[in-house]
């Protein structure tokens, strides 16, 4: 399998993506692989005219592409993400006044769409087959660690998604959302 396509979000790319409909199109393409401008258009419930120009704005800053239609997608325009990881220095990003703004949006809706995510599972998890519900896991843990070892485990975490991500699906195989966070653990005292 290809390594890879990281893009290293910078102040330009960050603005351009800290626009409500430009999240959502961020999710909808990471979740469907790609879409047409129609399609997309409806799902948004916006004109294919605004949501073509939020498309190319996207596109301008290396987050999405164009892409050739599935077969039988017809004349339509095809989109689909540009890279497979977006990485930005958050805290630098936070510490600029010019970009603080833009990223703490970012920042709440990646949360927010992490958190809605999280209980949309448990209020359909009855609903999905005994063996989805059993491979599901929902935990948190607390170690005792210094920033060395903090950012070896998070590298370790992310080794372990990119292995899986890596395998070539077995039957019966479906999309699934992994979340996590390292951070310390906010006892009141600050180093």
């Amino acid at each position: 399998m290809a390594t890879a396509k990281r893009l290293e979000m910078d102040a330009a790319a960050l603005k351009a993506l800290a626009h409500p409909m430009r999240v959502q199109i961020h999710r909808i393409l990471a979740l469907r692989g790609q879409v047409s401008v129609t399609s997309l258009a409806e799902e948004l419930g916006e004109s294919t005219g605004a949501t073509s120009y939020h498309l190319r704005q996207l596109a301008r800053h290396g987050l999405v592409e164009q892409c050739d239609p599935p077969e039988g997608g017809g004349r339509q325009r095809w989109w689909r993400m540009a890279v497979d990881e977006i990485h930005m220095k958050g805290f630098e990003f936070l510490e600029n006044p010019e970009t603080s703004e833009a990223v703490g949006f970012l920042l709440r809706e990646y949360q927010q769409d992490r958190s809605r995510k999280l209980a949309n599972w448990y209020a359909t998890a009855t609903q999905w087959p005994v063996e989805w519900q059993r491979a599901s896991s929902d935990a948190d843990g607390r170690l005792e660690l210094n920033p060395k070892q903090t950012r070896a485990l998070s590298d370790e975490l992310h080794a372990v998604i990119e292995k899986y991500n890596k395998l070539k699906p077995g039957r019966g195989a479906r999309q699934v959302d992994v979340q996590y966070a390292v951070f310390p653990s906010d006892t009141g005292e600050r180093p």
